[in-house]
């Protein structure tokens, strides 16, 4: 679960801070370090839900300003799948929504 997390997080921040022109933002940038794959696995070995959706809400409310906000097409969709996310009570039920904002912000890119 860790490296979707991580994925889910670096695809967000992309959408928030990466220009064309610019360098990439990598999974080493000094951006991702509170979105780290041993950030997140010490969340989940805790079952830290809570921190867990606060982390990715922070990197979602970053890529929703940056599609526009909740009004535009690309902004309803990221949000219908965020509240997915946030709506997962249990380690389990964060799999499927965590998959689907995955996907979704790789398919955006």
């Amino acid at each position: 679960m860790e490296l979707p997390l991580e994925t889910v997080a670096l695809f967000a921040l992309k959408l928030a801070y990466e220009r064309e022109g610019e360098s990439p933002i990598l999974r080493d940038d000094p951006i991702m370090s509170d979105y780290e794959r041993e950030v997140f696995g010490l969340l989940v070995r805790r079952g830290d839900i809570d921190a867990i959706q606060f982390r990715v809400a922070h990197c979602l409310g970053l890529a929703m300003e940056a599609l526009g906000g909740a009004e535009t097409p690309l902004g309803r969709e990221l949000n219908r799948l965020a509240v997915d996310f946030s709506n997962a009570r249990t380690m389990e039920h964060l799999d499927a929504p965590l998959i689907a904002l995955k996907d979704y912000l790789k398919d955006i890119q």
